[in-house]
């Protein structure tokens, strides 16, 4: 099962550091690998000090992200399309929401209603992220366009497992520290 245009949202019992209450976005999942971005971690590097010309864009917190463990040297855009059409710059991957292509004249595009960029990203060996999947060590999720787009990042896992309609919603009451109760 392909996962692309979905989200990865991190099982609470995920023991993994680097994806705790985390959701990824995922780019591509194939039988070559599988690769994402983390939505979940802002950092403290603001968009202007890499990217002025598209400081316009960029979606609140104003910030690059940390898309992931992986070549944190380089850098993905992703942004919601404000209406549909086509546009140079502008890869569509699912519900509004695709990669954009920070060469292309940010006048050119279509309107975006907000960029994020994401330092690093998530990556899996071919059929890595299978076995995690059935291990259970992540829930397959519908994305929205907004999620991409959430003005309180630290807190989509919680949006997200909230707004499902089966049991998984229940997780939206897990404690980020349980062991603090």
């Amino acid at each position: 099962m392909s996962t692309r245009g979905r989200h990865l949202v991190a099982s609470p019992s995920l023991n993994d550091p680097n994806f705790e209450f985390t959701v990824v976005f995922m780019l591509e999942h194939s039988d070559e690998g599988a690769l994402g971005v983390v939505l979940t971690r802002p950092s403290e590097l603001p968009v202007t000090d890499m990217f002025d010309g598209w400081v316009d864009h960029a979606a609140a917190p104003s910030v690059v992200f940390r898309g992931g463990p992986v070549s944190l040297s380089s850098v993905i855009a992703l942004g919601v399309a404000a209406s549909a059409g086509p546009s140079g710059g502008f890869n569509p991957i699912a519900a509004g929401i695709g990669t954009v292509d920070l060469d292309t004249d940010p006048a050119e595009l279509i309107a975006l209603q907000g960029v994020r960029f994401f330092a690093g990203y998530a990556s899996w060996a071919p059929g890595q992220l299978d076995a995690e999947l059935v291990d259970d060590a992540w829930i397959v999720l519908d994305a929205a366009e907004t999620d991409l787009l959430h003005p309180e990042p630290a807190e989509l896992w919680w949006t997200v497992v909230g707004r499902q309609r089966s049991d998984i919603r229940l997780l939206a009451n897990y404690p980020s520290e349980p062991w603090v109760n």
